[in-house]
């Protein structure tokens, strides 16, 4: 059975600290392939003004793909178009790859509000997940929450060490220095090319 990662987000842009989780958790579950997916709208928040738009994210997660082995950039959300949901991408993609087992790479914060997504029953059984974990706080949280979900849904939950990178996306594009130093070389090379941000 084929083992295949998900990773999704924003990727506005994205930086050295996705590139980092999604390392590590290839390495902790030998995943087959790993799809990085960018949303087109993301449910719980809005893109600032002055984002990069859909086919230039896409670009860079390109980019960002080949900085992790197996890893392959995937547009399944930007071509559906509208809100980006969980569900519709998972049940999507099980049509594409009939069989695979997937995982579905995901922050503390995420684990934590997992109920409130749309569909949490539906992703329970359509996906297993990987969990990263920057400290010792976060793995007794993600213990609590785990428990609660498997005991709920049935989640089959990993967690994946990962020493947090302290960097996110709204400070890479707030500030060149940070994000020459912070996004893989080649992704700052289409940032500058593009003259996305600043």
């Amino acid at each position: 059975m084929s083992r295949i990662g998900i990773m999704g987000g924003t990727f506005n842009p994205p930086h050295n600290g996705h590139v980092h989780a999604a390392q590590q958790a290839v390495k902790a579950l030998r995943f087959d392939r790993l799809l990085l997916i960018p949303d087109n709208v993301p449910p719980h928040k809005v893109l600032p003004h002055g984002s990069a738009d859909s086919e230039q994210r896409l670009e860079m997660t390109r980019r960002m793909a080949a900085e992790i082995p197996g890893a392959e950039a995937c547009d399944i959300e930007l071509k559906r178009g509208g809100r980006s949901y969980t569900a519709d991408t998972l049940r999507a993609l099980h049509k594409t790859y009939p069989g695979a087992d997937f995982f579905l790479i995901i922050g503390t914060d995420m684990l934590l509000t997992l109920d409130q997504w749309r569909e949490p029953e539906t992703l329970c059984t359509l996906a297993a997940f990987a969990v990263v974990a920057r400290d010792e706080d976060d793995r007794r949280a993600i213990a609590d929450k785990a428990a609660w979900l498997e005991k709920t849904w049935q989640a089959r939950i990993t967690v994946v060490d990962c020493p947090a990178l302290p960097v996110s996306s709204t400070q890479v594009r707030a500030d060149r220095a940070l994000c020459r130093e912070m996004v893989p070389p080649a992704v700052y090379a289409y940032i500058e090319q593009q003259g996305l941000y600043f």
